[in-house]
């Protein structure tokens, strides 16, 4: 009983606070969400939110903007050689990790070594250090990064690599290590954290360069989405990074919500994800491959891209907030978009000739095709992220329309660690509904086709094509823009017409926040995210 009573104290004083009451209240801002970081292990993390708090306790070489340009962050200054191979960044003086401890060039240059030589860590993140050769830390507080060759793109390379503390990391198994005190160096500073629950970090107001104007920010995680979207309704959060569609006219027509509608920070790729992995590329060490083998076949994949309605699925689920996606490489990074691919055209007809031609036919009259050798029917496994806002009304959708060719599916939704599992590099599923959130430069998502993201459990597919690699590693140290663009764009054709992926959208970001509660939300960039240091560093209490 005692505890009961103090829990609701506190979560009194806690809604009273964040009210941005008078006095020596403490400005508490409270952001709801549909999902949960993975990990507090920056080097083996997946999910998106995961991500959103690293942004905010750490600090790396550069910061990304709204507008898509990039602006030193920990370096004063950065100078590279003639021939683009030796960068020298000039380290701050004066900086401190949350700890009070100094953060010198040597906690980069460890922490840049310590990414290029462990080759599990980081998890995803391992090709920014690709052409990494060595990296030194000098007695005037600088860091020489060289290269093994000259890059187009060393910010995006670097601007989400964390500067860990060496006086902590150096001592733990970087890839058991939970990281629950998070030691930083960013803006805010991690208190408080149970997943699957809630992120607490508090302000930290001597940061050298956006020190937070509020006191913290709690994380609160909805597992139900109708219940996200009454939270801010009612006052129990004062900004939501998501919702359903469904939900924005409602909170258009509430006078003390602002609803904001612009392209993601990190534009959204929304994916249908075939387990297309041949047995001979099989991971030795963790895979499965259970995947169907139907899958493995162009024609089939070829089948459901013409099953698909695209603009349904947008209608429908985004309330007309998208569009039609093409491949991994969203519209949203611009110039690196292949716009001159055609799209498949929803035809069912055609989507039915296409499997009458391939083969696969109803064997045994019950509704279902099967393989062409009838050894099983064309019955798939279909799951999602159980945090997903719009992958439960897609399933249903997509077994409407690929119901129509004589597919069945077995829907299910799966905890977003637990599906992590399944897929990759275990390869332990048929079609995920999924999606990635995307770098500002196309090499991060273009890696994920490759043969070599395979074993390391970057590829969700399992797709290996010798040509795209090629064609990968040019574009990686091709200098020139436009001829790397034009690698680029037949990287996307390649994967376009294997029909690696069916991208069913490219979707708006669609956030809000109360007006009546805190001021100073940047939302007038072509970008929108309420959870970037770039609104959470400057908002304040409406007085």
């Amino acid at each position: 009983m005692k505890q009961k009573v103090l829990y609701l104290f506190m979560l009194v004083a806690l809604v009273i606070s964040a009210c941005g009451g008078g006095g020596n209240q403490p400005a508490i801002v409270r952001a709801g969400w549909a999902g949960s970081p993975d990990t507090l292990n920056p080097g083996m993390a997946i999910l998106t939110e995961a991500y959103t708090v690293f942004e905010l306790v750490y600090d790396s070489m550069y910061d990304l903007n709204l507008d898509g340009s990039f602006t030193l962050s920990l370096a004063e200054s950065a100078n590279v050689s003639d021939d683009g191979t030796v960068w020298t960044f000039k380290i701050r003086d004066g900086l401190k990790w949350h700890d009070g401890e100094p953060l010198t060039a040597e906690d980069v240059a460890w922490t840049y070594n310590l990414y290029k030589d462990t080759p599990e860590y980081p998890y995803l993140n391992g090709y920014y250090t690709t052409y990494f050769d060595t990296i030194e830390a000098t007695d005037n507080n600088e860091v020489v990064l060289t290269l093994t060759e000259a890059i187009p793109n060393i910010e995006s390379q670097l601007v989400f690599l964390y500067i860990l503390p060496k006086h902590i990391w150096e001592g733990v198994d970087k890839l058991e290590y939970e990281n629950t005190e998070m030691i930083g160096s960013g803006p805010f500073k991690m208190a408080e954290y149970v997943q699957n629950e809630f992120v607490r970090l508090t302000a930290n107001k001597d940061h050298f360069l956006t020190p937070p104007k509020v006191d913290e920010v709690i994380f609160q995680t909805f597992e139900n989405q109708d219940a996200l979207v009454q939270a801010i309704k009612t006052g129990q959060v004062d900004m939501i990074t998501e919702m359903p569609n469904t939900a924005a006219e409602s909170l258009k027509t509430d006078e003390n919500i602002e609803l904001v509608v612009g392209a993601p920070l990190s534009p959204g790729v929304t994916d249908i994800i075939f387990n297309q992995t041949d047995p001979e590329n099989c991971p030795p060490e963790g895979g499965l491959c259970t995947g169907h083998p139907a899958l493995r076949d162009r024609n089939l994949r070829l089948a459901l891209a013409h099953a698909t309605d695209k603009q349904k699925l947008i209608d429908v689920i985004l309330l007309g907030l998208g569009n039609p996606g093409l491949t991994l490489i969203p519209d949203g990074l611009g110039v690196w978009y292949n716009d001159t691919l055609a799209d498949y055209e929803y035809d069912t007809a055609k989507a039915n000739r296409i499997l009458d031609d391939a083969g696969y036919v109803d064997a045994d009259g019950d509704g279902i095709r099967d393989m062409p050798d009838g050894s099983r029917p064309l019955t798939f496994r279909l799951n999602w992220p159980s945090d997903s806002i719009t992958a439960p009304r897609m399933s249903e959708l997509l077994a409407e329309m690929w119901g129509e060719l004589g597919i069945s599916l077995e829907p299910q939704a799966v905890d977003p660690d637990a599906l992590t599992a399944q897929c990759c590099p275990a390869f332990d599923f048929d079609i995920m509904l999924w999606g990635w959130a995307s770098d500002p430069d196309p090499s991060a998502l273009l890696y994920v086709y490759t043969s070599e993201a395979v074993p390391t459990g970057s590829s969700e597919t399992g797709y290996s094509n010798p040509e795209y690699d090629d064609l990968y590693a040019k574009q990686q140290v091709e200098l020139n823009f436009d001829a790397r663009k034009d690698i680029v764009w037949q990287m996307q054709k390649i994967v376009h017409d294997d029909v690696v992926y069916i991208i069913p959208f490219y979707d708006a970001n669609v956030q809000a926040y109360r007006t009546d509660r805190f001021t100073g939300w940047v939302i007038d960039q072509a970008k929108v995210e309420l959870s970037d240091i770039t609104s959470l560093v400057l908002i304040e209490p409406v007085k």
